[in-house]
């Protein structure tokens, strides 16, 4: 057993000149991984990987996400390729749908996003093997590719997926999976199983890691967070079957206080405690402790938007929580 890896991820409305400085910080304060993400239109995930592997030592850069439909796998597998190789055992990418709207807006707008992502995911992973790749699908079309430089240590490819036919997707042909900020811990243990069951008609019994993405508010107000869940509940999407207990309360908080600032200082406190790593110590560790607990393997904190509130609570929090954190063990 060892200690639950812990992250920050570096916001994709955060400048890209401030990720070198940034990086370094969080590798000196004693995380393990810095997550930096790829939403439209703000900068690429790959070259952003690059510059925070380059400018650190032992840090592990996460990519979380590149949208699948955006890329050639035969590309995204050389620029992957040149990662593992430079960086070697320090790269985690991870591969998604991407936002509907954003994939449409340039062009990439497929008629089956799950053959798009399980097709990309299965031929950049034969490609980082070091394999010869055919392969005629509704998506990928590749005719005898290989890679001339291949990595010793393939990295371990990811999907960040929401949804139940997707999450058996990840099971099937990804070597872990990424969940998205706001997951509850009964969510993490819904997916899990979900991804498991993709695991058991692939035949795999390899180790599969989940990654879950969590809201970081290390005050004891948690104003910050209030938001950012206010936020994610005040969208109509539908929640998942693991949290449809809070369908009728978050439906009557919607209409009780419209607007997020009404809704933020509306939502009980135990949504907090359900919904993202804020507050004290002790809440942050028992927040944390509840996903390791549903089956989370690593967790990524999200500081808030303000890079000022964010480098501070990621220096506060390295300083108080992460020493509390190491005793979060896990078996990955």
């Amino acid at each position: 057993m060892g200690h639950m890896p812990i992250g920050v991820m570096y916001r994709c409305d955060t400048a890209p000149e401030q990720l070198p400085a940034y990086a370094r910080l969080v590798e000196r304060l004693g995380y393990d991984e810095l997550w930096v993400v790829e939403d439209c239109f703000f900068g690429g995930a790959v070259s952003a990987a690059a510059v925070a592997a380059a400018v650190t030592d032992n840090l592990t850069i996460g990519i979380g996400i590149l949208p699948a439909a955006f890329r050639n796998p035969a590309l995204a597998a050389m620029e992957l390729a040149n990662l593992a190789r430079i960086f070697p055992g320090r790269i985690l990418p991870g591969f998604g749908h991407g936002m509907e709207d954003w994939v449409r807006q340039v062009g990439a707008a497929h008629p089956s996003p799950l053959a798009v992502l399980g097709e990309t995911v299965t031929a950049v992973r034969a490609l980082l093997a070091g394999e010869t790749v055919t392969v005629a699908g509704r998506h990928a079309r590749l005719s005898e590719v290989a890679l001339e430089f291949p990595p010793e240590q393939p990295p371990l490819i990811s999907t960040g997926v929401r949804n139940e036919r997707s999450l058996r997707l990840s099971g099937r042909v990804a070597d872990g999976t990424i969940l998205a900020e706001c997951a509850s811990p009964a969510y993490v243990r819904w997916a899990r199983g979900l991804i498991d069951e993709g695991r058991r008609e692939a035949g795999r019994t390899d180790d599969h890691r989940l990654t879950v993405y969590a809201h970081l508010d290390f005050d004891d107000a948690r104003v910050h967070a209030r938001r950012e869940i206010a936020a994610r509940l005040a969208d109509a999407a539908p929640m998942s079957p693991a949290d449809a207990d809070l369908v009728e309360e978050i439906t009557k908080l919607r209409a009780s206080a419209p607007g997020l600032d009404a809704l933020a200082a509306a939502l009980p406190e135990s949504y907090l405690d359900r919904f993202a790593a804020a507050g004290s110590v002790e809440q942050c560790v028992a927040s944390v402790a509840r996903l390791r607990e549903a089956s989370a393997d690593a967790v990524v904190f999200i500081p808030p938007r303000d890079n000022r509130f964010a480098v501070a609570q990621v220096t506060l929090a390295a300083e108080s929580l992460l020493p509390a954190l190491r005793g979060v063990t896990t078996t990955a």
